[in-house]
């Protein structure tokens, strides 16, 4: 399919030569948001058992997961290429040698060619950073960081315990040291607008990520958002909203910029809100594919390099 954006998938076969998957493992970590060193709750918006992939049923060591994870993409996709990734809280949040320990036991796996190393920007200290720094010598490392907004109210209000500054020096002390950078955003907090996240495309483009991942804000169930969402329902877009927002942001989005998702998602068994009628995150690219081919537009169409400060 021709795409009018650049594709990760793309960019990972370019990496490796062929289509490579990822593997989500769960290393057994928290967040510092979580267990008190800066918040208590989490994000209001977030339950990491909605991270959590089909094929991991119980406790399950680093090898047994990355297997049935192997197994279930090779059944799927026919995938014979993999990157383990460290998907479900904060994947650095540990002393170093922990964490060498855990990155270690997947690299050992014979199918597994790097890591992807999901984040916060308050999680990355010196040790850490230069861990990853030696691992990218041999391998592909790649770390994404959770941006969610670009701004310091909307962080507040979710709990996140840090502020966007926080996040700008995390990537200026990543950058330069051979691991690839990706980044996760949320649009459609209720109390933020069309402006906002335009101004939030343009903010991305000017911070040197790699690729960045587009989620729409969805409620799901043990969180504090679906507590407020039952209390006080708000605004969320619906599938063709959120179809028109994404084509516009790819349109005002760097076109140097990998897009790693445009869509979250969560099991029906957890998802309370907005209901697309069962489309998944397929019939999103599908519509935006076809959005922007019917505009006769395309990543980047309306990037400028704008004042972002």
């Amino acid at each position: 399919m021709d795409r009018p954006y650049n594709d990760y998938n793309s960019y990972l076969q370019e990496i490796f030569g062929e289509k490579t998957y990822k593997v989500s493992i769960r290393g057994g970590f928290t967040c510092p948001n979580i267990d008190g060193a800066v918040a208590k709750g989490g994000c209001t918006y977030c339950n990491n058992a909605s991270f959590v992939p089909s094929y991991i049923k119980r406790v399950m060591d680093i090898k047994e997961q990355i297997d049935k994870g192997i197994d279930f993409l090779s059944d799927r996709y026919g995938a014979d290429k993999f990157l383990a990734y460290f998907q479900s809280y904060s994947n650095t949040y540990d002393e170093v040698g922990r964490l060498e320990e855990l990155y270690s036991a997947a690299l050992e796996h014979e199918k597994i060619h790097g890591l992807v190393v999901g984040t916060r920007a308050d999680c990355v200290p010196e040790p850490t950073l230069q861990l990853l720094e030696d691992i990218a010598k041999d391998y592909y490392v790649a770390v994404e960081y959770g941006i969610e907004s670009v701004s310091d109210e909307t962080l507040e209000h979710i709990n996140r315990g840090h502020d966007f500054a926080t996040l700008v020096d995390a990537l200026e002390r990543t950058k330069g040291r051979g691991i690839h950078i990706g980044s996760h955003l949320i649009l459609g907090f209720p109390w933020e607008d069309r402006d906002h996240w335009l101004h939030t495309a343009d903010v991305v483009s000017s911070l040197g990520v790699e690729y960045t991942k587009i989620h729409h804000l969805h409620v799901v169930k043990g969180t504090e958002m679906a507590r407020q969402y039952e209390d006080e329902p708000f605004w969320m877009f619906s599938f063709e909203e959120w179809v028109q927002m994404v084509a516009d942001f790819i349109e005002r989005l760097s076109p140097e910029i990998i897009v790693g998702r445009m869509a979250g998602g969560a099991p029906p068994s957890l998802l309370i809100a907005p209901d697309w009628d069962g489309k998944r995150h397929t019939h999103v690219v599908q519509s935006v594919i076809k959005e922007l081919k019917s505009r006769g537009t395309y990543q980047g169409a309306k990037y400028r390099q704008r004042q972002v400060a």
